[in-house]
């Protein structure tokens, strides 16, 4: 459907961001494998790596929590692993509630997330700029902006960020268990609607605006997808160049 295209990038990146995510936490935790030769102290460091990340994706499911009025247990930023090959890098314990607030507090990290990147993104980097420059075709300026953004005291700082909120603003499974129920109660009220014969004006009035939001959405994923794409290759060629030197192979 042309009129909610935002909607299909959004499906598209959000589900590369997921698989690019899985992807590169591994090479990331086979790097530090292969030089610490430790798996505790592997998870130790990909832990502290990512503990930004982690702290803003717990402290926006506890503040949400709070905010709607949800009793919270225990809030852990202390990296505890599952087994060799995964870890837990913290939570926090909710009652369970009914299903909208569960899945605005499982939602929480994905939108305190979205708001870091975009700011950065779009603040920090000004790509909106760039993109201007690049749908003009005014190469020279587009490549003045990107130099200027390089040249930023703060560059690696600023990228490190994004880098590690995107990586974990993605909700856990845990954390998406509510919006199942939301959205088969969203897909009846929509059929209802459409036998009823509203389905005309419905794309009428809410098309155009969640199009809009779903694009801006998009965009985000979009940022993360392509520093995830920049970041993966250098860490596979250093894990197959760790596994030669050390002779060690992860299975």
């Amino acid at each position: 459907m042309r009129g909610l295209d935002g909607l299909w990038w959004l499906l598209l990146l959000s589900g590369l961001l997921l698989i690019l995510q899985k992807y590169l936490h591994q090479e990331i935790q086979g790097v530090f494998l292969l030089i610490t030769r430790n798996p505790n102290i592997s998870q130790i460091l990909f832990a502290i790596l990512f503990f930004p990340g982690v702290l803003l994706h717990e402290t926006s499911h506890y503040l949400m929590a709070r905010l709607l009025g949800v009793k919270t247990g225990r809030f852990s930023l202390v990296p505890q692993p599952i087994d060799e090959r995964r870890l837990r890098l913290g939570y926090v314990e909710t009652v369970q509630t009914d299903v909208v607030r569960d899945a605005l507090i499982g939602a929480a990290p994905l939108i305190a997330g979205g708001i870091v990147v975009a700011y950065i993104g779009f603040v920090r980097f000004d790509l909106s700029a760039i993109w201007m420059g690049f749908q003009r075709q005014e190469l020279q300026s587009w490549q003045l902006l990107v130099s200027k953004i390089s040249q930023n005291p703060d560059f690696w700082l600023w990228v490190y960020l994004v880098f590690v909120v995107s990586s974990t603003m993605m909700p856990s499974k845990s954390d998406r268990k509510a919006w199942l129920p939301i959205g088969i109660i969203v897909a009846l009220l929509l059929g209802v609607s459409l036998l009823a014969g509203a389905g005309p004006w419905l794309i009428l009035q809410f098309a155009p605006v969640l199009n809009k939001l779903f694009r801006s959405i998009a965009v985000v994923f979009a940022i993360s997808v392509v520093l995830h794409l920049i970041i993966w290759p250098p860490c596979l060629l250093l894990r197959i160049v760790l596994e030669r030197v050390t002779g060690m192979r992860l299975a």
